[in-house]
């Protein structure tokens, strides 16, 4: 099974249409992946909780994938539909790269389309 790596789920990230990574300082602690501000994605940059991957599922999933081992809720954005992924490489890449995708997708469909246009 194809798995992915913390530099590679990162690289896949700033791969997408308007992907931008910003590094957030004290006390967050997060790389961001954003679209015109947009938050798709983000890894946890401290310890102990170190390049844990967090993004946003659709709703009708986030109950099964959060039952999946290695997967929770993010905390403060868990209402919101947001998962942590515990440990990147041991999830099928295939999964990685359609939840990352999904995400970015959303992130997308809420700017305005004059700037959609130009993704």
């Amino acid at each position: 099974m194809n798995r992915l790596d913390v530099e590679g789920l990162k690289a896949f990230c700033a791969s997408l249409p308007g992907a931008e990574a910003r590094q957030v300082g004290p006390p967050a602690n997060i790389l961001v992946y954003a679209v015109h501000g947009k938050r798709f994605a983000h890894f946890k940059t401290s310890t102990p909780e170190q390049w844990r991957f967090s993004l946003k599922v659709p709703s009708d999933r986030f109950l099964e994938l959060t039952d999946l081992p290695g997967i929770r809720p993010a905390r403060w954005l868990g209402r919101h539909h947001w998962i942590t992924v515990v440990e990147v490489a041991r999830v099928p890449a295939i999964d990685l790269r359609a939840w990352v995708r999904w995400s970015h997708g959303e992130a997308v469909r809420k700017l305005p389309g004059r700037v959609r246009a130009a993704l």
